[in-house]
């Protein structure tokens, strides 16, 4: 079943509010209706990393057997640099047939690969650069993605949800002088969900970083926090 859109739920909810009054015989209330949006943006303080170990072996239990060994690895410089158990997450688990295609011939099966892959959620962004080198120079070779996010974000949403209200309050003013008409008493509100941000791609196949390089350059920069508000205000009858 399909998520009910945004303007659906609120037409829904209008009719739930206004059939009392249809029931006693009334008539439908003139309504104006406006969707507000408040953004406020705040600095990240957490981030997640997605890394691993791809490995390749002539049989699936030597990939496996290889692939073990560097994750035991890449695990222990995790809790070197001072990660604990609840903030590492295994994300993926892969083993797969490896083929040659080549010369225009039927496939071959050459090997298998077993990729394994964890999550880990950094509470201190200025250590995510020499986490990244320590990283690498544990074996890991794919490093898959990165993103930032706020870990209290209750204010930051309070305020967007207020600025939202505004937001929605402002139009329906505007559109009420631009109609000659006069805003009555809210019937309803509701609050819509916006999407959270992409996760901010970064490197794919870390072995493009040196072991000697310097820790990795990482800029967090701000994240956006939105809310989305409809509001129903009646239209008063004229005098």
């Amino acid at each position: 079943m399909q998520r009910m859109s945004f303007a659906a739920a609120a037409v829904l909810g209008l009719l739930a509010v206004v059939s009392p009054a249809l029931a006693d015989g009334g008539k439908m209330p003139r309504i104006i209706s406006l969707t507000g949006h408040g953004e406020v943006r705040s600095t990240p303080d957490i981030a997640f990393v997605t890394t691993g170990v791809l490995s390749q072996g002539a049989t699936a239990a030597d990939a496996l057997a290889a692939n073990t060994k560097a994750m035991t690895d890449l695990f222990a410089a995790l809790k070197d640099a001072g990660l604990e158990d609840k903030d590492i997450q295994t994300s993926n688990f892969t083993v797969q047939p490896r083929y040659d295609f080549s010369n225009g011939q039927a496939p071959k099966l050459v090997g298998y690969d077993v990729s394994n892959n964890v999550t880990v959620k950094l509470r201190k962004i200025d250590a995510m650069g020499a986490l990244l080198d320590k990283l690498v120079q544990s074996g890991s070779n794919q490093i898959t993605g990165i993103s930032f996010d706020v870990s209290k974000p209750e204010e930051a949403m309070d305020q967007a949800r207020k600025l939202a209200t505004q937001d929605a309050t402002r139009k329906a003013k505007l559109y009420a002088q631009a109609m000659g008409i006069e805003l009555g008493n809210v019937m309803q509100v509701s609050e819509g969900s916006s999407a959270p941000p992409p996760a901010v791609p970064f490197v794919r196949g870390a072995a493009i970083m040196k072991a000697d390089a310097a820790p990795v350059p990482v800029a967090a920069g701000e994240q956006t926090l939105a809310a989305d508000v409809n509001v129903i205000w009646e239209i008063k009858q004229p005098q």
